[in-house]
């Protein structure tokens, strides 16, 4: 196995960032986590920096401190639900854009993990809005000057118990969970489980550059 990987964390205050990044704190092979925020996440730990920025569309006093990193998984999205296509685009594509390019720039052996979704559009030419969004944004990000570029697509994610930021719904479908994993296990995976895997293709690669559910599984089952 390859040495342990320093990281670069963002959406650290929503569910799937927060997990990803209590993951990454207690996995020895995850040295050392940079995570860029706009408001603090709460979480102190000697392996953990963070940077406030209140604006992410400028990069620049910032960007001399996002040298050196192996990998970014950036966890950082929103619904579709009740926002203009205009504001939905601007923070779905241009936003990661520009943390992309930027951390390009800095680190040209950097793995890029993006949390997409399951049933993202890569022709960039269906009905669904948000689809064809996610779909040009991974078609995109993976056009930079990076080592490698993966996309996720988790369907379901089941959350860290514990966590703070879980969203409230889940208690209400958690029980979904294990009827779904036997019935339809490529649309189902752990918050654990894909954190795992984000580590594991940043250290090891893996033969497709989109990971859909069961790839998720299949790369998490590596790390133990």
């Amino acid at each position: 196995m390859s040495s342990p990987i320093k990281v670069i964390i963002t959406g650290a205050t929503g569910m799937v960032g927060e997990g990803v990044l209590h993951v990454c704190l207690e996995r020895p092979d995850v040295e050392s986590i940079l995570v860029i925020n706009r408001k603090p996440c709460g979480v102190q730990h000697p392996k953990l920096r963070e940077i406030i920025r209140g604006d992410f569309y400028d990069l620049r006093p910032i960007e001399g401190q996002l040298k050196g990193y192996d990998a970014c998984f950036f966890c950082l999205g929103i619904s579709s639900i009740g926002i203009s296509a205009e504001e939905y685009f601007k923070i779905t594509y241009t936003l990661t854009m520009q943390m992309g390019e930027t951390l390009s720039r800095q680190n040209a052996g950097m793995t890029f993990c993006y949390i997409s979704g399951a049933g993202t559009d890569s022709s960039e030419k269906g009905r669904s809005r948000w689809a064809r969004v996610k779909g040009k944004t991974e078609n995109d990000l993976m056009k930079l000057p990076f080592r490698q570029v993966f996309a996720l697509r988790p369907g379901f994610i089941k959350p860290i118990p514990g966590l703070q930021h879980i969203h409230s719904f889940y208690k209400y479908i958690n029980w979904m969970f294990p009827l779904g994993r036997k019935i339809y296990p490529k649309g189902f995976c752990t918050l654990s489980e894909l954190a795992r895997a984000m580590i594991f293709i940043s250290r090891e690669g893996y033969p497709t550059k989109i990971l859909e559910g069961k790839d998720i599984i299949k790369a998490a089952a590596h790390l133990r």
